[in-house]
Formats: structure tokens, C-alpha cells, sequence
């Protein structure tokens, strides 16, 4: 059949229009160093979903796929969603000052594209997508500002990986108070929390699966994959019973709306260790003056004695302690309400003053939302009972409070998380949460918030014997999945034993100062479990921060082995553990040290049995490669001072 050149031209004119149709449903942003790229994608089919892919240093397809939309009560944001427009790739840029963390001065860059979509009723989702040096983050949003009340009924956003990939995860509990074993070849399923990490086989990238900026607007989620699709993960909303069946599983809210980021950090394994991503992407801090917060080491009288906040006189030898140890804190635990022995709560403040110690104080959530009868219980239920409770804290002199037995991550404990750190900000309290979910940004927004328990810590000592055999590799794998996320209270350096014996060496646990990273860093152990030590683990311990100008990745592996440098002022301290059951040698590579300068190394390891320790004390630079042998489960910690 003969075509005239009007047929020709209208047919080349579809065929350019197709063309760009399809062009224009695939969309790329990449990262402003070009190593991390995302490609957004249209659906391949009838009833598929809007998607995302992230590549790694060209080859590296570290997320082959992620699914992305929502369904909400009045519409269904997933399906059959039409690309409506989209932004230009925009740069998103600012610095800030974190007063405590792995990092003082950050950084949010990423460049940023927004996909506005639409469902066949019209009604309008917008997907933000940043690529950012570090990983990737994307959230929903409502633009419309239709009036009323609305409810999520389901996310359908899911993380594909490779199915080669390594894979530690966290069997969900509700406390977060579980282990990350590795996941090599033979996956499991079943419900996951955060952080997820994954290594993508053969080719060095590393992903580690979270989410941030979690407000009012939402409730937490967690990780579900299933047999049809064990890498496949689901972002799952709370059940049914957590928090003693109280609260809506499902999330309400108003529109305008936006969803928590959800975050995939990704690079090399030091990127990912190092990167302050969850707070970057978070809002930032809250006004007001926020001078007042103090990073530092509290000696903690419970994991000895569980019930020593009873007996006036045995906490005081922990506010002497402190004092001798030159630490800022001590913490009053539970059943401080029933102390005797000599004194009370408010003469044991007193005392802890004089001292010049802070003493910080324990409450339970109280609520319907916990079973936990432990007093005093219900008094920071209401912004009133709070008030009148934060009035009499300051009076007293007390400069934190640690909050317990949360067992929820629905919509109405989120906001009692942050109802409890806005008003404890107005009484200039510290505050941090134990039993509690994982940190999730907060810490930016909210300063006062020193750390989060969400870990199983030296406290299991007292619960069972799992952590005599799993603690070794357990605080080797904590490093690269809990800690990245924000700080982590998991109470370390315990060289006694408490109900459950230690397999640790006393180097390892010296170690921890340095390796787990905490605003409020509770040492736990007794007493005598610290006069014990020698000069230099003690003087080590009397000088070691609790706040960090940087953190670097030396060397490690999640579970065998981690090495990490952090720098406060102008010292670098250093802490290396060994999660495995064989001893060895590792080597210090001193390269994070600054060029031109030499530095005086004072370095305690493993001795000749777990209980010893090893100095050394070496002139280095940043050239050196300093040699270390270490005991099965062992370790070593020391400092830099510039020579």
C-alpha cells in the first residue's frame, strides 16, 4: 500500500510522541557525585506498580526493584497511577551542627526529582525521590487540601534485593531487643526490624534499609517477606496487640500529608557505617536554646544490682564512683520511689550534687499501653502530670529522665514519644527511652534526646545465658546495623560478671566505650569491677566522650570483627573487637589520622588471659600500620594525643 507523505509525516509524529511518552515514564536522578543513581519507572503491566531501581557505581544494581504506593480508606494510590508531571532535578542542600552523634558537622546534599501522579478519580500523589552520595531516600506526599480526617489502610512500598544477597536482620520484637545473625544462602521469612542490611554479592556494595523523619502523621513500620517472595520486603504497619491491644493499627491524618522517608543507605561498607543519613534527612532542630545539653558517662547501679536504687547507701557509691571516675552522670533506675537505707530520691540528688554528678531519673511510660506494674507508673501520661512531674524534677536538680516500657510502635505511642521530648525541651531535660522502638531521626529534630534503647544490651546478662555465647559476635555486627541508624543504649563496659557469665576478654569490653555510640553512655558495671583496672584502661575510661567530631571505619565485618576511630577535639580514640571464637593479629591502619602531625598512641589490649590487659605506647603518624594481637573474643581500645 502506497503512503503519501501527510500519512508519513503523522505517523513518524505518533511514533516521536510514543517515543517521548516512554522516555518521559522512565526517570533518572543521581547523586551529586554521580555514583548512586535511581531510575523511576512506569508500570510494566496492568495492575503493576510505579517502581524504583538503584544502581551502585554503574553495574552495581544494589535494588533491582522497589514497589511504591499507598492505599488510603477513600482511594487506592497504586494501581493504575498515570504520570501527571514531574520536576526537574533540583539541588537540596544544608549544614548543621549535631550536638551529639558520630558527627558534629553534617551535611544534607542529594539532588531531588518529584513524580506528581494521579489515580483514575483524580486524585493526587506526589513520590519525592533524593539520591544522595550515601543512599537514597523517598517519600509520599497529598498536595490536596480536600477537609476531614483521613486513614492509611495499607503501604504497599517493598525492597527487592538480590537473591544472592548476605542478609543480617533483626526478627521483629517489639523492644527491638534481638540479634542480626547473617543470612547466607538460606533465607528466612517472617517480619523484620530496622535497620536491614544487605551485601549485594560480587561486587562490594552495601545496603542498609530504614526509615526517618517520623512524625505525628504515621506510625512506624517494619520489614515483612514471605516463601513466594523472600526478597521481597514489605513495609508492614504495627499488629493488632502491640501496646497491650491499644491504638489504631492504621494511621489517620489531614491533608496536606507526607510520609516518614524511607532510606536505603548505600556504598562502600565505611560509607555506610559513617553515613549520618537518617539525621540528614530528618526536620530540623526544634527552636529554642539547646546549650544546656551535656553528652556524657553515667555509672549505672542496675545491671549489678537490680534493685539498688532502693538502698540509699549503695547508690551512693555509684554517684562516688562517678565522681572518682570524673564521669557527669548517675542514674537513679526503677524502685527509687521505695528508697531507704539512710536517705531518700531527693536526699540521694542532693548528695549526687554535691558531688558535682547530674543525677538522671527512671520512669515507666505507664498507661494501658504496658503491663509493667513498676512505680512510679502514670505520671507522664498528660501534658499536666508531666508538668507538674518535670516542675518537681528541676526543683530536685535532676538533668534527664529515662523513659521505659513503650511496646508499640503505633500512631498514638509516636506521639507520646514526641509529646515526651518537646516537653521535657521546655524544662531543659535530657531525656531517652528504653523498651522502645529504634531511632528514627529524631535526634536532629530533637537534641535533647540522648539515645534509644532498641538493642539487646549488657542487660540480657541478667535475663538469660544467650549472651554469654552470642555477645562476642552480637557486638560485632551492632556496628554495622543498630548503631548506624542513631545512638544506642546498650549500657557496655562490664569486665564483672552480673547473673550470666562474660565470655568477652576485659579488652573487648573496654573496647565498647569506642565502638557503640551513645549521648548518654551508662558504663554498667560495679564498682569494683572498675577500681580493678589498671592505670591506662583507667584513665582511658575517665577521658573517653560521649560525643563525636567524626567516626571512621578502620576495618571489620559484620559479626567476625570492627575497628573504628572516632575524633573529640583534638584526640582520636580507637576501638577494635574480635566477635569470633579464634584469636589473631589485626592491624591498625592509621590513615584517618591528619597528614604532618605525629600523634602518641596509648593503646590497651588483650593480655595473656581474658582478664589482662597489654600497654603500648608508640609514636605514630598517619602512615603507620600498627600491629595488634588480640585473644578470641577479645579486643583493644586506646587514644591519640598529637605529640
Amino acid at each position: 500500500m502506497a503512503i503519501n507523505k501527510a500519512t508519513l509525516i503523522l505517523l513518524l509524529t505518533v511514533g516521536m510522541g510514543v517515543k517521548q511518552s516512554l522516555k518521559a515514564q522512565e526517570i533518572k536522578v543521581s547523586s551529586p557525585n554521580q555514583l548512586i543513581t535511581v531510575w523511576l519507572r512506569a508500570p510494566k503491566s496492568t495492575g503493576a506498580l510505579w517502581s524504583l531501581a538503584v544502581n551502585y557505581k554503574q553495574n552495581n544494581m544494589v535494588l533491582p526493584e522497589v514497589e511504591l504506593g499507598v492505599q488510603r480508606s477513600d482511594g487506592d494510590f497504586a494501581h493504575q497511577l498515570k504520570l501527571a508531571g514531574k520536576s526537574t532535578s533540583r539541588p537540596v542542600h544544608d549544614a548543621y551542627i549535631s550536638l551529639h552523634g558520630k558527627k558534629a558537622n553534617c551535611v544534607n546534599d542529594a539532588n531531588e526529582v518529584t513524580l506528581h501522579l494521579a489515580n483514575p478519580g483524580q486524585q493526587h500523589i506526589d513520590v519525592v525521590v533524593r539520591a544522595y552520595n550515601d543512599g537514597i531516600a523517598f517519600r509520599y506526599i497529598f498536595p490536596d487540601k480536600t477537609a476531614g480526617t483521613f486513614q492509611m489502610k495499607d503501604e504497599l512500598t517493598s525492597f527487592h534485593v538480590p537473591d544472592s544477597s548476605k542478609r543480617w536482620l533483626q526478627k521483629f520484637v517489639r523492644s527491638y531487643e534481638g540479634f542480626y545473625p547473617e543470612q547466607d544462602g538460606n533465607f528466612k521469612t517472617g517480619e523484620w526490624g530496622y535497620p536491614a542490611l544487605f551485601q549485594t554479592a560480587g561486587n562490594g556494595a552495601w545496603a542498609l534499609i530504614t526509615e526517618a523523619d517520623m512524625d505525628r502523621n504515621y506510625c512506624a513500620t517494619k520489614l515483612t517477606n514471605t516463601q513466594d517472595a523472600p526478597s521481597a520486603y514489605k513495609l508492614t504497619f504495627p499488629s493488632a496487640g502491640d501496646g497491650n491491644r491499644t491504638g489504631d493499627v492504621t494511621p489517620s491524618f489531614s491533608l496536606p500529608w507526607q510520609s516518614p522517608w524511607r532510606v536505603a543507605i548505600i556504598g562502600g561498607l565505611a560509607d555506610v557505617v559513617q553515613s549520618t543519613l537518617v539525621d540528614d534527612v530528618s526536620k530540623p532542630q526544634i527552636q529554642g536554646d539547646f546549650s544546656w545539653v551535656e553528652p556524657g558517662i553515667s555509672s549505672w547501679v542496675y545491671w549489678a544490682y537490680n534493685h539498688g536504687t532502693k538502698d540509699y547507701q549503695k547508690l551512693t557509691e555509684y554517684t562516688d564512683l562517678a565522681a572518682r571516675m570524673g564521669w557527669k552522670y548517675t542514674l537513679f533506675d526503677w524502685e527509687w520511689d521505695q528508697m531507704g537505707n539512710g536517705g531518700d530520691v531527693e536526699k540521694a540528688a542532693q548528695y549526687a550534687l554535691s558531688k558535682g554528678i547530674k543525677p538522671l531519673i527512671w520512669y515507666n511510660s505507664g498507661g494501658n499501653h504496658n503491663t509493667v506494674p513498676a512505680t512510679p507508673k502514670d505520671r507522664l501520661l498528660t501534658k499536666e502530670s508531666r508538668a507538674k512531674e518535670f516542675e518537681w524534677l528541676k526543683k530536685a536538680g535532676f538533668y534527664g529522665i529515662k523513659v521505659d516500657f513503650f511496646e508499640s510502635d503505633k500512631q498514638n505511642i509516636i506521639n507520646y514519644f514526641i509529646d515526651l521530648m518537646e516537653d521535657a525541651a521546655k524544662y531543659h531535660l535530657m531525656i531517652y527511652f528504653h523498651g522502645a522502638t529504634v531511632p528514627r531521626g529524631w535526634t536532629r529534630t530533637y537534641p535533647n534526646l540522648m539515645t534509644i534503647e532498641g538493642v539487646a544490651g549488657a542487660e540480657q546478662y541478667n535475663n538469660g545465658p544467650v549472651m554469654t555465647t552470642e555477645g562476642p559476635r552480637h557486638n560485632a555486627t551492632l556496628p554495622f546495623t543498630r548503631n548506624i541508624i542513631g545512638p544506642m543504649d546498650y549500657t557496655p563496659v562490664t569486665f564483672t560478671n552480673s547473673q550470666h557469665t562474660h565470655t568477652t576478654t576485659w579488652a573487648h569490653e573496654l573496647a565498647l566505650a569506642v565502638v557503640f555510640e551513645s549521648g548518654i553512655q551508662h558504663f554498667a558495671d560495679r564498682p569494683a569491677g572498675f577500681e580493678a583496672l589498671p592505670f591506662a584502661a583507667k584513665r582511658f575510661l575517665s577521658i573517653v566522650p560521649a560525643s563525636w567530631d567524626d567516626t571512621r571505619l578502620v576495618s571489620g565485618f559484620p559479626g567476625k570483627s570492627v575497628v573504628i576511630a572516632r575524633k573529640k577535639d583534638k584526640r582520636w580514640f580507637i576501638g577494635g573487637i574480635n566477635g569470633e571464637n579464634r584469636g589473631g593479629r589485626n592491624i591498625i591502619d592509621c590513615s584517618f589520622l591528619p597528614a604532618g602531625k605525629k600523634y602518641r598512641l596509648t593503646l590497651v589490649g588483650d593480655g595473656d588471659n581474658d582478664m589482662a590487659f597489654k600497654e603500648q605506647y608508640i609514636l605514630v603518624d598517619q602512615q603507620a600500620q600498627v600491629p595488634v594481637q588480640w585473644l578470641p573474643r577479645g579486643g583493644f581500645a586506646g587514644y591519640f594525643e598529637e605529640f
